[in-house]
């Protein structure tokens, strides 16, 4: 009942947010308007999918009440003890990501943390092998992200299908996390989300993404 609360109490914040209705919410999103009024009304009987966050996420990338949908260390310490033999194994590399750039020639180690996978499969599909955490630094992704967050990277998706998404990517021997947008001529825009930092465009063979940001850490 707990959980689904915690739903209820999201889409009521989104529709504040949005300040429209529900049902706009959902066309916006793709999705049936069923699937938002069930849970803010409390006749929902099962949690908001995984698939409908994503689509939710898609349509309002800026709502600040996606950061809250990350866990507690308590909450994933409290999944690993409840399924021990479900624990998989996720690297930290030591890279820092520029929200700026940070240069991408220098060596590489690796921590390895270990993670409930039901934890991990609440924010991708993809294979743990494909997830690593890396830094960030820098303030160009501002208000969105902050200097020293941690950033779970998902390299399974290296394409840009969809605008306004966050991705971590390599250009000009730099490492940067920003905002792409594909735009006419082969070309993409590269933003921040600090305004005080005009974006530029690159051609397509000049960027290679390595993976979407799904997921971020910080201390609070």
């Amino acid at each position: 009942m707990e959980e689904r609360e915690a739903d209820r109490e999201l889409v009521l914040a989104l529709k504040a947010y949005a300040g429209t209705d529900l049902a706009s919410i959902a066309r916006k999103a793709g999705i049936a308007p069923s699937t938002l009024q069930r849970p803010a009304n409390g006749t929902a009987t099962t949690r908001l999918s995984l698939s409908t966050i994503e689509k939710l996420r898609k349509a309002y990338p800026h709502f600040p009440g996606w950061s809250a949908l990350l866990p507690s260390a308590r909450d994933i310490a409290d999944e690993a003890e409840a399924a021990p033999d479900e624990l998989v194994a996720v690297p930290e590399l030591d890279l820092a990501y520029g929200m700026g750039a940070a240069y991408a020639d220098l060596p590489v180690t690796a921590q390895i943390h270990h993670f409930p996978r039901a934890w991990l499969r609440r924010y991708t599909r993809s294979s743990p092998d494909r997830l690593y955490f890396a830094q960030g630094i820098g303030d160009s992704m501002e208000p969105t992200l902050h200097d020293g967050d941690l950033l779970l990277i998902d390299t399974a998706q290296n394409r840009l299908t969809a605008a306004e998404r966050i991705w971590a990517m390599a250009y000009a021997d730099c490492l940067m996390i920003k905002r792409l947008r594909p735009v006419p001529e082969a070309r993409i825009e590269v933003w921040s989300d600090n305004r005080h930092i005009a974006p530029f465009t690159a051609v397509q063979d000049e960027i290679r993404i390595i993976g979407r940001i799904i997921a971020v850490q910080r201390k609070l």
